[in-house]
């Protein structure tokens, strides 16, 4: 009506919290790096055991976060868990990537056959459960740090592959890409040069946000005795061994645990503020 006020709210308090939220999700993440390096100089190591002084809750002189049933120190243990279960994801998720981008740019660049055979496979994998099929490999293969990244990077490939295919689709349609081709450039050429390029930003987003599903799936393995072994320490790992004390000692399971959701967590920002503000012009 007229002389009636319309406010809308301020661009600058949205941009600004989004910003604050993505710094705060990298806060988070880098300080958690940053205390895992130092992880072996707390409480003598991750595996230094002192039975004198199990159980210790939290505060104790020496140890901060308290003691594990072996009198270890949960401080270190629970930060180099954090390094063992980010390790262990980001080499899984590179796994995935390289795997699920090359057959998503297949299949979207050539269509056809190649494309029904592809997405059919990406279909069937679809069906049985994530969680499922990576338990059933990891028990065929057996536990462990190796057969843990190769099954979760083989697994974890489709989410890649359906977003390589759909960016595929829409790049080979440009006019740069034509071009290319009719100047006589080969596929791989036209692929690596013209397509791959123009879709890092988008697989960049998926690779952030994805980085935290694997680090939930590595954290599930190890709590169920799949994944990474003792002594070795993993944030899935030392949840396990803190049910075990958890009726008298609830911080075995509760630092672990806050580790754990705050790793996640800090990603996830991270992954959000990502797909908020990447945004790259296409480029020829």
């Amino acid at each position: 009506m007229p002389g009636t006020a319309v406010t809308t709210a301020p661009a600058r308090p949205r941009r600004f919290r989004g910003t604050a939220e993505g710094f705060a999700g990298m806060g988070l993440v880098a300080l958690l790096l940053a205390a895992a390096i130092a992880a072996p100089r707390f409480g003598g190591g991750p595996t230094a055991q002192n039975l004198g002084l199990t159980l210790v809750p939290p505060g104790t002189a020496g140890h901060l976060c308290g003691t594990d049933a072996l009198g270890r120190d949960l401080c270190a243990r629970t930060l180099v868990g954090v390094r063992v279960s980010l390790l262990v994801s980001a080499a899984a998720a590179a796994i995935a990537l390289v795997l699920g981008v090359t057959l998503g740019l297949v299949s979207g660049y050539y269509g056809g056959p190649v494309d029904a055979i592809i997405m059919r496979l990406v279909d069937v994998q679809l069906a049985v459960p994530f969680v499922l099929l990576t338990l059933l490999v990891v028990a065929v293969l057996g536990p462990g740090i190796r057969n843990l990244v190769l099954v979760m990077g083989v697994t974890g490939w489709v989410t890649y592959a359906r977003v390589a295919r759909g960016e595929a689709l829409s790049l080979r349609e440009r006019e740069y890409v034509s071009a290319a081709r009719a100047s006589g450039a080969t596929d791989a050429r036209v692929l690596g040069r013209h397509v791959l390029p123009n879709m890092g930003a988008t697989l960049l987003v998926v690779l952030t946000i994805d980085l935290a599903r694997f680090v939930l799936l590595e954290g599930t393995m190890s709590f169920l005795g799949f994944g990474v072994q003792p002594p070795t320490p993993s944030l899935g790992a030392l949840l396990n061994e803190g049910l075990n004390s958890i009726a008298i000692a609830w911080w075995p399971v509760m630092i672990p645990g806050l580790a754990l959701g705050l790793l996640v967590l800090g990603i996830n920002l991270w992954g959000d503020w990502l797909a908020d503000r990447l945004t790259v012009a296409p480029a020829a």
